[in-house]
């Protein structure tokens, strides 16, 4: 597949190329292009790849892209063009589904920045010309948000507060963004990075085998240098990753212990921190039936202290108060997902959206595991058998 629309007007110069790689994504798909394609304020164009879905994707993407007359180009005029392609196929041996979709095609963008985005997003009003404005006020090489989270299930809105939480507390968005931290982090839903800084540091070839490749290529661009915003994408960007309980387990599955290389005592400490809430309760409950109200009382007051600390901390979260109160629900699942994962990756067997990666992991697991300190990453090969194309 391969579609382009020219600019309608000739001698603008792209100051962004948003680059959009989908796979099975028709349920998200054609509002995140409705949302992109509305953006004003700045010269920009639109690259989608469709990597080999089997829903309704490519032909959302056709309607963007493939039909004779865009209906987006001429009413919009920031809007220079919009183009279609497939990821290559068959994927490269060592490389992710993502990376390959997104190298598949950056080197045809034209602007001088690069925003790569998922097919799960909304894009605020005039978030791109703002997020600009912002990476220049910062002086940053790259800004990423971590979009808002939209929550539909109740299975999300007790488990994703909880996940975005601990992100916030272990890549602290003060420290990401302090040139002097080591602490390097981007959310791959929203990359905005200067094309010659990208190109700089190898691209998505240098991370191609990265199952977190956003934060594998925030670490590229601390290690050269380059300045980094990151924060929370409210009023900019929002999201909503999964929208069912078999992709958050999949999904989840895959990532929780490249994000905590301490997974499985993460999982204990979270599962402990609930039991305790729930135990002081009960004997708050039975002292009081046995009228003992100073136990009683005691009692109740640390399981209130208990559930305070988690209150504040899922407050990092940004979820909203509702969201934040039925978290608590949301520990036992934390729990038994890191140890899901943990369990994954140890015996090499990772799914995601129809393919299998074995001996895949990320460059903050590889630092745990050395105890070095570098962010080399060993070699990564994936099952040809298990790959859909």
């Amino acid at each position: 597949m391969t579609q382009d629309h020219k600019p309608p007007v000739t001698g603008v110069t792209t100051k962004v190329s948003v680059i959009v790689p989908a796979r099975n994504e028709q349920a998200s798909l054609d509002r995140c292009l409705r949302s992109l394609v509305g953006q004003e304020g700045v010269p920009f164009e639109l690259l989608l790849v469709d990597d080999g879905s089997t829903d309704r994707t490519p032909e959302i993407i056709t309607s963007f892209a493939g039909v004779k007359e865009c209906p987006y180009l001429g009413t919009n005029g920031s809007l220079v063009g919009i183009r279609a392609f497939g990821a290559r196929s068959p994927m490269p041996a060592g490389w992710t589904g993502k990376s390959n979709a997104i190298a598949s095609v950056v080197d045809k963008a034209h602007g001088e920045w690069l925003l790569f985005t998922d097919a799960d997003t909304f894009h605020e009003k005039g978030s791109l010309a703002r997020a600009l404005q912002e990476a220049d006020e910062h002086g940053a090489v790259l800004l990423s948000y971590s979009p808002q989270q939209e929550l539909g299930s109740f299975p999300e809105r007790m488990l994703m507060p909880v996940v975005f939480s601990e992100l916030a507390s272990r890549f602290s968005p003060r420290e990401v963004s302090d040139p002097a931290s080591s602490i390097a982090a981007a959310n791959g839903q929203y990359m905005l990075i200067r094309a010659d800084v990208y190109r700089s540091i190898g691209g998505h070839a240098a991370v191609a085998g990265d199952l977190l490749e956003d934060v594998a290529l925030a670490g590229l661009v601390k290690e050269h240098g380059g300045k980094i915003h990151f924060r929370n994408g409210i009023g900019q960007v929002r999201a909503r990753m999964y929208r069912s309980a078999s992709q958050m387990v999949e999904g989840w599955t895959k990532n929780l212990v490249l994000l905590f290389p301490d997974a499985r005592s993460l999982a204990w400490r979270r599962a402990g921190e609930f039991s305790l809430m729930w135990i002081l309760l009960l004997v708050a409950q039975e002292m009081a039936l046995l009228h003992h109200p100073a136990l009683a009382i005691w009692s109740g007051l640390l399981a209130v202290a208990v559930w305070l600390n988690f209150f504040i901390r899922v407050r990092k979260a940004h979820s909203g108060l509702l969201n934040d109160l039925l978290a608590v629900f949301g520990l036992p699942m934390f729990s038994w997902l890191l140890l899901r994962s943990a369990t994954a990756h140890q015996h090499h067997s990772v799914w995601w959206k129809g393919r299998e990666y074995s001996g895949f992991e990320s460059s903050l697991e590889s630092t745990a595991s050395d105890g070095t300190g570098s962010s080399d990453k060993s070699t990564s090969a994936q099952k040809s058998a298990g790959r859909s194309s």
